[in-house]
């Protein structure tokens, strides 16, 4: 059996998969600060999803920066240099899989894809905003490392990372409310030029087939697609506007994503 795990900013979740690649069962909890109770629940909820019957390898997604396996930094948990392995493997005597969840995400995102392009951009917008590099269907390790949240733009004239202004705790601490509770076209509007303005900044430098938006803001697509498509036209020549689409899975590509990477690490 092998398990995914989806550590988010303010939820886990976490799936256990047959080997068909269909989920047999997930739970989600709040993911606490302190790292030593988040793996107390994380091995917790793996011993009662799968009984008995532990899983051969875990496949675990971060929101943050990894090198060689570690995460050194996961800005928006409050994390730096953990070596997850170390905390879980002794208890769950599995295999365990470390990579950033902007990566994984891209990755399932790009397989459900009809066909397979060359290069695929995938933007998380949620907490924080995060991205995913993927080339010819599997993760570029040379671009793995790449955190596009963090790009610096200029912002009303002052020098701001994009998901300071873009990602979704920007957006509620800006209107005060969720993006399922935002029905002004106005705030919409300006939400798409915000995520443009980072699109427009990779969109000639990496040159994607396509960008595949997902996270919790991607989950309300419709909602600004065509003024997103605008404000790209108004700024880019043509031939640097990729195709742009929804994920398949907005909020549930991670955990796909840690599927396809785990099969993939299994083959290799």
């Amino acid at each position: 059996m092998l398990v995914a795990v989806d550590t988010g900013a303010t939820k886990t979740l976490i799936a256990a998969f047959n080997k068909d690649g269909s989920v047999n069962d997930s739970m989600k909890f709040p993911t606490p600060r302190d790292v030593n109770e988040y793996a107390e629940i994380v091995i917790q909820t793996i011993s009662t999803l799968c009984g008995d019957k532990m899983p051969e390898l875990v496949c675990l997604a971060l929101p943050g920066r990894i090198e060689n396996g570690l995460l050194v930094s996961a800005s928006n948990l409050g994390w730096e240099d953990i070596d997850f392995n170390k905390l879980l493997e002794p208890r769950l005597k599995a295999k365990i899989l470390i990579e950033n969840d902007a990566n994984l995400a891209g990755l399932a995102e790009t397989r459900v894809l009809n066909s397979i392009p060359k290069l695929s951009l995938y933007i998380t917008v949620s907490t924080g905003i995060g991205t995913g590099v993927i080339v010819n269907g599997k993760l570029e390790p040379l671009l793995a490392g790449s955190e596009g949240g963090h790009i610096v733009l200029d912002y009303n004239g002052t020098p701001t990372e994009w998901e300071d202004f873009a990602s979704g705790s920007a957006i509620y601490k800006r209107y005060g409310k969720y993006a399922r509770d935002i029905t002004s076209k106005r705030a919409w509007k300006t939400i798409a030029k915000d995520i443009a303005c980072g699109i427009a900044a990779f969109a000639p430098i990496l040159r994607p087939d396509i960008i595949i938006i997902g996270g919790s803001i991607g989950t309300y697509f419709s909602q600004y697609e065509n003024e997103l498509v605008g404000v790209l036209r108004e700024q880019l020549p043509p031939h640097f506007i990729p195709k742009i689409k929804q994920a398949k899975h907005p909020e549930e590509a991670v955990i796909y994503g840690c599927y396809y990477y785990a099969v993939d690490q299994l083959t290799a």
